[in-house]
């Protein structure tokens, strides 16, 4: 008999990207909507994508076990 397949949880495939060395990055929060009150800075830096907190490595890894 063979072992199942864990299956992948589409939504955190989708939000989480894995780097070369093996981070999990995600991007920032607050880029949707009501952009108009924020300044051109604080939109530029939500641009770029975040490495995850360490303490979630665990939970995110359990979701999408292929990726690593």
């Amino acid at each position: 008999m063979s072992k199942q397949k864990i299956k992948t949880n589409r939504s955190a495939a989708k939000r989480f990207k894995i780097t070369a060395t093996g981070k999990i990055m995600h991007r920032k929060s607050g880029k949707s909507h009501l952009l108009r009150k924020k300044s051109r800075k604080r939109k530029r830096h939500l641009k770029k994508e975040k490495k995850l907190f360490s303490g979630y490595y665990s939970r995110i890894k359990k979701c999408i076990p292929y990726k690593f």
